[in-house]
């Protein structure tokens, strides 16, 4: 392997490793993003029995579903923040 392909390699490792990190959401920050939801409901809707999310991937679909009713919506990295807020604090399922 000549060392330009492994320079491109090792920076196409560096930019995964970048956007994974980015892509995990930030339970502190979720929390304070919450609020806006507190206009329609409360916390309640993450406890049994009106707890029906089973698995993070559910978990994160049910919260994009919400986040269409936003105005304006919340980002993407938002979207992730928020979700691990509530995995964090209400779900705990396993990363």
């Amino acid at each position: 392997m000549n060392s330009g392909f492994r320079l491109a390699l090792l920076g196409m490792a560096l930019c995964g490793i970048v956007l994974s990190a980015q892509a995990a959401g930030d339970p502190v920050r979720g929390e304070k993003l919450h609020q806006d939801c507190l206009g329609c409901h409360g916390a309640e809707r993450y406890v049994p029995p009106w707890a029906k999310v089973k698995t993070t991937a559910a978990l994160k679909k049910a919260t994009q579903r919400w986040n269409d009713r936003m105005n304006p919506k919340f980002t993407a990295q938002e979207v992730e923040d928020i979700v691990a807020w509530l995995n964090r604090d209400f779900y705990k399922f396993p990363n």
